[in-house]
Order: C-alpha cells, then sequence, then structure tokens
C-alpha cells in the first residue's frame, strides 16, 4: 500500500508560477511510476503528465512548455513545476502511482492522492 500527500496548491493570477509536490510513504518509490491528474469541476480527471522509472517523460499537450513533471527518490517525492498558467489549469489535482503501468489513463494507476487545489484567476 502506497500513501500519497500532495501540497503546494494555492491560488495564482494568470502567468504566474506554482509547484506541487507528493510525497509517497513506500521504501521502494524508485520503482514506481509517478503521474499528476487533474479535474476541474463538472470534468473527468485527466492525465497532466508522469515519469517513469528511468525518469522518462510523458506530458498532456495542454501542458506541454509550461508544465514539468520531475522526481527526488532520496525523498520519495515527485513534482510538478507550473508556469504560465492560465484560468483553464484551475482543478485540484492528483498525484498518482503504479509499479508497473507508464501510460496516460486514469483507471490504470492503483494509488491516488487526496488531492490538492489550484486555481488561476485571470
Amino acid at each position: 500500500q502506497v500513501q500519497l500527500v500532495e501540497s503546494g496548491g494555492g491560488l495564482v493570477q494568470a502567468g504566474g508560477s506554482l509547484r506541487l509536490s507528493c510525497l509517497a510513504s513506500t521504501r521502494t518509490f524508485s520503482g514506481y511510476v509517478m503521474g499528476w491528474f487533474r479535474q476541474a469541476p463538472g470534468k473527468e480527471r485527466e492525465f497532466v503528465a508522469a515519469i517513469g522509472w528511468s525518469h522518462r517523460l510523458y506530458y498532456a499537450d495542454s501542458v506541454k512548455g509550461r508544465f514539468t513533471i520531475s522526481r527526488d527518490n532520496a525523498k520519495n517525492t515527485v513534482y510538478l513545476q507550473m508556469n504560465s498558467l492560465k484560468p483553464e489549469d484551475t482543478a485540484v489535482y492528483f498525484c498518482a502511482a503504479d509499479p508497473s503501468y507508464s501510460g496516460t489513463m486514469v483507471k490504470e494507476y492503483d494509488y491516488w492522492g487526496q488531492g490538492t487545489q489550484v486555481t488561476v484567476s485571470s
């Protein structure tokens, strides 16, 4: 069982930046694919970014060039640096983990955090 705790959300003006963090409670953090997803009110949860065991990176087209995912295996933490934020980035952001799946599908990730709210004002 892996527990994930997100932090770093908040209110920011359009064009601003935020860095989200996700701390994982597992001794084998380096063996998990880590992903970030988001869910806006009335919409389905969607993929944002993922980082694999070998630090291979995946991004949704909507965030490429603005968001950067990274991980620090020594700290059991995955980050999402979000720059040039837009009002349409407003959502609850979730951290997810999986020991074998390295993709974009919500249903394939086994472990989820509770989410952190990101609100971008125009």
